[in-house]
């Protein structure tokens, strides 16, 4: 692609932009009981499991109260920048930002795979042990 360039109103020669190659869709990889490569993120996981317990840990720099927090309560909804859980037994509900998330447990197993998208796996949870 070409761009005149102009100088005090004359044309002088066009700069010359450079085309960067455009990336191949390769496709992705549907291995059984994983979610696909595409739909492999934290909020996706966290939605198939709402409804389940769970124990988030979290750590906020810069804090002279805490720089560590744990909130147990049962996921609510996910989304990209945060995770809503509620604590049943004070009523609480927590909005967290995915940004302090540390790590997430669960005391069950956990769902894991899409019954949608092109995966055709049926629903696996997920048990490490």
């Amino acid at each position: 692609m070409m761009y005149p360039y102009y100088q005090m109103g004359q044309q002088q020669t066009p700069l010359q932009v450079p085309a960067f190659p455009q990336k191949q869709n390769q496709g992705f990889t549907n291995v059984p009981g994983m979610l696909p490569e595409e739909e492999s993120y934290i909020e996706n996981i966290l939605r198939l499991n709402r409804g389940k317990e769970a124990t988030v840990y979290m750590t906020f720099e810069n804090n002279d109260e805490w720089n560590a927090k744990v909130f147990n309560g049962i996921i609510e909804a996910a989304g990209r920048d945060h995770i809503i859980i509620s604590d049943p037994k004070t009523g609480k509900r927590y909005l967290l930002l995915m940004v302090y998330l540390d790590y997430i447990t669960f005391p069950e197993e956990i769902n894991y795979t899409y019954p949608y998208a092109g995966n055709t796996g049926q629903m696996v949870q997920y048990n490490p042990r």
